[in-house]
C-alpha cells in the first residue's frame, strides 16, 4: 500500500537524494569541526567537571545539593 501511494507522487525519487545530501553534509561538517578543534580547548573542557567538584568540596558543600 505504501509503495503504491509513493508511486503516485510525482518526483518522489528526489527525496532520498535530498535526505542523503543533508545527512552527508551534516556529518562531513561535524568531522571537519572535530578535526579542527584545538587540543588545548578539549583538555580545558574535559577538566571542568572535576574543577567544579573540587570547588564545591573546598566550600564544604555537595556538588548536587
Amino acid at each position: 500500500m505504501i509503495r503504491q501511494t509513493l508511486e503516485t507522487i510525482s518526483g518522489v525519487s528526489v527525496y532520498p537524494l535530498i535526505s542523503f545530501s543533508i545527512f552527508f553534509i551534516f556529518f562531513m561538517g561535524l568531522i571537519i569541526y572535530v578535526i579542527s578543534i584545538r587540543k588545548k580547548y578539549i583538555e580545558e573542557v574535559s577538566h571542568l567537571p572535576l574543577e567544579e567538584e573540587s570547588i564545591q568540596n573546598q566550600k564544604g558543600g555537595y556538588p548536587h545539593a
